[in-house]
């Protein structure tokens, strides 16, 4: 059995191109949400739509749906990152979850993981005997969270990012897209990155209404 790092780099000269682009505007999106930017959403979208395909490909049908929800909430995260007031300033700002929020959160997550679920275990009996349900559903049901929470600016959305980009580095590189995992790495150490830099965008919001 060849070492982790020898079928890493083999992996990565397979990458194929559809593949190396997917990545590359992923990588970009990320960068451009940590910095409320609104240009993470076209530029998501050229991501999600290849992955789509490439996790269709894979028998990853949980990640499928995932980019495809990414795809039509991009679209929704794109018009409410968009609205402006009469003096032309953005409505919606990062702000914090509150209690009620919370459990909204975490009910959405149970819910769309035990969907998955078991909607993944009967396409494994049925047809795709190496699909992988308790992963792929964590994955998805994380990420289904983190996009429609990232789409109301909740600072949370980082958290369940974080959780995503753990669960999908493996479950890709099992799979065999070994540049996707290695993308989800940098994704991984961006989410922190987001976290840290959206909790002091936070702060800056309430001091400047201190000072008001």
């Amino acid at each position: 059995m060849q070492p982790f790092w020898h079928q890493l780099l083999d992996g990565l000269r397979q990458t194929p191109p559809l593949e190396f682009i997917a990545v590359v505007a992923g990588i970009a999106s990320v960068y451009f949400s940590r910095k409320e930017n609104i240009l993470l959403y076209p530029v998501g979208l050229v991501n999600t739509i290849i992955y789509i395909y490439l996790s269709l490909q894979g028998h990853l049908y949980g990640e499928a749906s995932v980019n495809l929800y990414y795809t039509i909430m991009s679209i929704y995260g794109w018009l409410l990152w968009s609205r402006r007031n009469t003096q032309h300033e953005h409505t919606l700002h990062i702000s914090y979850s509150t209690a009620a929020q919370w459990l909204h959160q975490l009910a959405f997550f149970a819910a769309f993981y035990i969907g998955l679920f078991a909607a993944l275990t009967w396409l494994q009996q049925a047809f795709a005997p190496d699909a992988i349900p308790w992963a792929d559903a964590f994955a998805s049901a994380t990420a289904y969270t983190g996009m429609w929470l990232m789409a109301r600016k909740k600072v949370e959305s980082w958290y369940w990012w974080i959780a995503t980009n753990i669960a999908s580095m493996p479950l890709y590189f099992v799979k065999g897209y070994a540049f996707t995992s290695v993308q989800y790495f940098v994704f991984l150490i961006m989410a922190v990155l987001g976290l840290l830099e959206w909790r002091r965008r936070v702060s800056q919001q309430r001091a400047g209404k201190a000072t008001l």
